[in-house]
């Protein structure tokens, strides 16, 4: 067994494997740029709309409606019509979103156009990830995942430099920060052209030897025959509905996976990727400056999930998850303390900004996505996975559009101490409920979950 496990690993045609598993995950830059392009734009288009608050807050927010929309839907649509179908769909929302939002004369059609950039985020956040796991030979699986995961904060990092790189370019400068994600938009719907379909997808719809040669084209003969029972093998089982997600040998770990769904987005990591150059010109910081600084939090951002890339197979899952969700405590708590101080400084914040997404991005967030594709159950993945999702974008929405009327009404003071018991409570489920799941296979992992005698 090792010995066919060695020669199928040769077998792979990485450089095949790697150019596919990149085009895809192009899926998440995009995710990424168009969720953190919002936060260089707030102040321009807060004057040019004239927004209140409130409606700050569903401007910036609206896109995440759509990340709902899209994944509740997409993994239904991505069976009846195939995974790469639906990416190039995908990409083409996200072209006409990046262009719609910058030519948007009025705010009706400024967030109808977020909501069609949410609907392909939500989609490429199920379609992206699932093709990759679906192309790559089970040795290589885990790597070529984490590329749609460094795609995201890669996305976001580029968003701040070209942020700041148009900012005072003119009056339309906003237009020109929401524009520019045309372009890569428009190469990722090129490229989805030359990648395969998932399969997958080809051998549940009878394409039989297609899928095969697919998986021979990417893996060799032996990753092949290895593939193609298995997938035979799976399609034997019977799948888990909705409503059986919640009883007896499922329940314990839905209501896990759901409580760490909410978690992660009610922690606050979006009202930093968001709003950090608004917190920051609120405080006295130039805006020009504010944005310059937002590239560092990006650079913070990317480095440190490679620390979680580095980290999550030695450390353990557990582990990451106490340590991020205290330091994420403490972060929240020195922000806290910071605006109640006298004339507070924009560096202070900005460094404890640094710190908390140093926490988050290092111990959380990479680490939030691999728990949610292993805890669940073979028979349920994939439905209890759609609701994770779907729940996880649910509360990012709730979270970025409250954050404006909460720090016009309460101050920062109020608002970060909030996010601090909320990094306090995921450090609780995490220290008292959380099990570790490094070094297990799904099946000894499905084991956990299991009533006991």
């Amino acid at each position: 067994m090792k010995m066919k496990s060695h020669s199928a690993k040769n077998e792979t045609n990485l450089s095949y494997l790697l150019t596919i598993s990149i085009i895809a995950s192009l899926g998440g830059l995009m995710f990424g740029f168009d969720m953190a392009i919002i936060s260089g734009t707030v102040p321009f288009i807060t004057d040019y709309f004239d927004l209140s608050d409130l409606q700050l807050g569903w401007g910036v927010s609206s896109m995440l409606v759509g990340a709902v929309i899209g994944a509740m839907f997409a993994g239904n649509l991505a069976d009846r019509f195939g995974r790469r179908r639906m990416l190039i769909i995908t990409a083409l929302f996200f072209a006409i979103s990046a262009l719609g939002t910058g030519l948007a004369q009025n705010f009706t059609f400024f967030y109808m156009m977020r909501i069609l950039g949410g609907i392909a985020v939500g989609a490429g956040s199920a379609l992206s990830p699932m093709y990759i796991s679906e192309v790559s030979p089970s040795q290589y699986r885990g790597r070529m995942v984490v590329l749609y995961q460094m795609s995201i904060v890669v996305g976001i990092l580029i968003s701040y430099i070209v942020n700041y790189g148009l900012h005072d370019i003119g009056e339309n400068n906003w237009r020109w920060m929401f524009a520019t994600g045309t372009l890569p938009s428009v190469i990722f719907f090129v490229l989805l052209f030359i990648v395969p379909k998932s399969p997958r997808w080809l051998y549940k719809k009878g394409y039989t030897n297609q899928a095969y040669n697919i998986l021979k084209n990417v893996g060799g003969t032996a990753n092949a025959d290895y593939d193609i029972a298995e997938i035979k093998e799976s399609l034997k089982q019977a799948h888990a509905r909705f409503r059986e997600l919640f009883q007896p040998g499922l329940r314990r770990v839905m209501i896990m996976g759901i409580v760490l769904a909410i978690l992660v987005q009610m922690t606050g990591i979006n009202t930093i990727i968001d709003y950090a150059p608004k917190v920051l010109e609120d405080v006295g910081v130039e805006v020009g400056e504010a944005l310059f600084y937002n590239i560092g939090i990006g650079l913070i951002n990317f480095l440190f999930t490679w620390v979680a890339v580095l980290l999550i197979d030695r450390a353990g899952r557990r582990k990451l998850y106490i340590v991020g969700s205290a330091g994420m405590v403490m972060a929240m708590v020195f922000l806290s303390v910071a605006f109640s101080l006298e004339n507070v400084s924009g560096i202070l914040i900005l460094v404890f900004m640094f710190l908390f997404i140093s926490f988050f991005a290092s111990c959380i967030g990479p680490v939030f996505w691999t728990l949610m594709s292993e805890i669940f159950p073979n028979k349920a993945r994939g439905t209890a996975m759609s609701v994770a999702v779907v729940t996880n974008w649910i509360f990012n929405w709730l979270v970025v559009f409250i954050f404006p009327g909460m720090m016009g009404s309460y101050g920062g003071t109020v608002t970060y101490g909030f996010l601090a018991v909320m990094s306090l409570i995921l450090l609780i489920v995490a220290v008292r409920y959380l099990p570790e799941t490094k070094g297990k296979t799904l099946e000894e992992i499905e084991m956990i979950w299991q009533p006991k005698d």
